[in-house]
């Protein structure tokens, strides 16, 4: 999962990164440039956040490195009203004036107008790795979002970034309340989280709402501008803020959570709520960009997953895990000793350490198969024990394009139980290299995609090449002196295609929570509390489990047919380039830029 949990990609575009020779000319200006540069104009001043983490937060924007997103209801009918404006004016460009390049830059970026609108027309929810109908959860909600962002992104390298901190930290608590407030609106219309994600939002907020001198957003500041030598009143400010105004937002925030807890219901799905059965295949296009209806979506799942297990079956059989089904042969190999690191702080850092050493291995090979490479320092990380309760169990964030902070790989090793050592490769290939930060990173250092190009993403695609990018790994031998590991690969792929079973089995089907995870445990072997925070995700983010499959299914599908034309003219290369090309981009507009490679060879 590619993700920074909001709604941009920190990168941006950079001059002379790459020494590749442009991939197509940069268009003069034109009303479709001059359209895009106040499209991104407007989404700045919409995610200030944004701002700060693409380097944006200068010149006319340098006001909004002390602002934070506005959360109320206002803000959020603000947002409704510029994404339909900004539709009307993308709707009105001419195509027929466009080159074939800007036409994919165009049909782009009415993709994203055109879903946010739809999604925006539920008058609940809010967002966390896509389209969620809870404002807050385990996912969503600034109490988790902002401390991470203050302390993460938010530089403090003189006494004016530290005072801009400190007004984001005093608009921290009013983003709170906004949020409080919007819940209230949402219960009234009969929108209620579960009572186990209420659980999990609880005990997170809870850990959030501690007394100043244990508060990140505290600690932070002190610790940052003690560094810089800017004296020890900034701790002190930062102090009073937080015991006057964060820390009552946070304990009003969770007695409205608890106050919710009494009256939630344990119904897993969307389909619960008003408007629930209408949401869902708006969210599942939104989020995978494929034109597919709820039950073609579980059909197609429950069709790879035969196919897939039917191969983990042999995989398993050749490595003596002969007996019960792929599920319980694989919970075998969960509990085998030697695949197992132990729960401490030393064994953690251990998976990580070998996590490091599979991303430095592969990044070795990445000429024998790409013509650009990403010229970025890379790195796997432990989430930090704060977040880890509710955090998913990998994702991926990208490097700053300054080169002053690396791409980052995430693993949720709250239970090293869930991350036995034969699961780790193939996550790192899909998290790392060459997925995600791969991918990535050639979208924003390409200088001849438009900035809006590069901090809109679509999850259909990006979770689909980084799935791709784990069978390509196998592909090129990484698995050759490691066929555990190809197991982990094989039991990774059934585990997306079990995604887009349980995603429409929870929203569409009924399924209860309880039969979402009963899938993966027998299915695939899962930890119980593996598939319970997947299971739980899903719950909030409604869709987006079925990207990573389907988009998958679209990579590999003109792979394929290429490979058929060609014969063995066909270049692994020459495929890799141009489907990275044009930078993410829907399900949809992938596959007619297939076709279009496809004709030339």
């Amino acid at each position: 999962m590619f993700t920074d949990r909001r709604h941009f990609l920190a990168g941006t575009a950079a001059s002379g990164l790459l020494a590749a020779a442009p991939l197509r000319a940069a268009p003069a200006s034109t009303p479709l440039t001059a359209l895009f540069d106040q499209l991104v104009q407007e989404q700045l001043r919409r995610s200030p956040e944004s701002a700060t983490q693409l380097g944006l937060d200068t010149g006319a924007n340098a006001d909004l490195r002390a602002k934070l997103s506005d959360q109320s209801a206002a803000g959020i009918a603000q947002a409704r009203a510029l994404a339909k404006a900004q539709l009307k004016r993308l709707e009105a460009i001419d195509r027929t004036a466009l080159g074939p390049e800007q036409r994919i830059d165009l049909d782009c970026i009415l993709y994203t107008r055109r879903s946010a609108v739809a999604v925006q027309a539920f008058d609940f929810g809010g967002s966390s790795y896509g389209p969620s109908p809870y404002v807050v959860s385990q996912l969503s909600g600034v109490y988790q979002s902002v401390p991470d962002f203050l302390d993460t992104k938010h530089k403090i390298e003189s006494a004016g970034d530290a005072d801009a901190y400190l007004q984001r930290l005093q608009a921290f608590g009013r983003e709170i309340d906004n949020q409080t407030e919007r819940m209230r609106h949402d219960t009234g219309i009969g929108v209620v989280p579960p009572d186990f994600i209420l659980d999990l939002a609880i005990g997170q907020m809870g850990k959030t709402a501690v007394p100043a001198k244990d508060a990140l957003v505290v600690q932070s500041i002190a610790r940052r501008a003690a560094a810089r030598g800017l004296g020890d009143s900034y701790a002190g400010n930062a102090t009073r803020i937080y015991d006057a105004s964060v820390l009552p937002a946070l304990n009003r925030q969770l007695a409205v959570l608890r106050d919710l807890r009494t009256r939630a219901t344990h119904d897993a799905g969307v389909w619960k709520l008003p408007q629930g059965s209408a949401f869902y295949p708006v969210a599942l296009k939104a989020t995978t960009t494929a034109s597919m209806s709820p039950e073609e979506v579980h059909k197609f799942g429950l069709d790879q997953a035969a196919m897939i297990s039917a191969r983990l079956d042999a995989e398993l059989k050749k490595q003596g895990y002969t007996r019960g089904g792929v599920g319980e042969r694989v919970a075998a190999l969960y509990r085998n000793a030697d695949q197992l690191y132990p729960d401490t702080d030393a064994g953690k850092k251990d998976a990580i350490a070998y996590c490091n050493d599979r991303l430095a291995a592969i990044r070795a090979r990445l000429p024998e198969v790409f013509e650009r490479i990403p010229p970025y320092s890379f790195e796997v990380r432990r989430v930090p024990v704060q977040t880890e309760a509710g955090a998913a169990a990998a994702f991926s964030q990208s490097p700053a394009i300054d080169g002053s902070r690396p791409g980052l790989v995430y693993f949720n090793l709250k239970d090293s139980a869930d991350w036995p050592k034969f699961c780790l490769a193939t996550t790192v290939y899909h998290e790392g290299l060459p997925g995600h930060q791969l991918e990535g990173v050639l979208a924003l250092s390409n200088k001849d995609l438009p900035l809006i190009r590069k901090i809109n993403g679509f999850s259909g695609y990006g979770e689909g090449w980084a799935l791709y990018s784990e069978q390509l790994a196998d592909e090129i031998g990484m698995y050759d002196d490691d066929p555990l590991g190809r197991i982990g690969y094989l039991k990774f792929m059934l585990f997306r295609a079990n995604r887009c079973v349980v995603d429409t089995g929870i929203h569409h089907l009924r399924w209860s929570r309880e039969q979402g995870i009963q899938r993966f445990v027998e299915q695939e072997g899962e930890t119980q509390g593996f598939a319970a925070r997947e299971v739980e995700r899903y719950c909030v983010n409604p869709g987006q489990a079925a990207s990573y499959k389907i988009g998958h299914s679209v990579f590999t599908d003109v792979r394929e047919r290429a490979k058929a034309k060609a014969g063995a003219r066909f270049d692994l290369k020459g495929y890799h380039s141009a489907v990275l090309r044009y930078g993410r981009v829907p399900l949809d507009v992938l596959r007619q830029i297939g076709d279009g490679w496809i004709a030339t060879l």
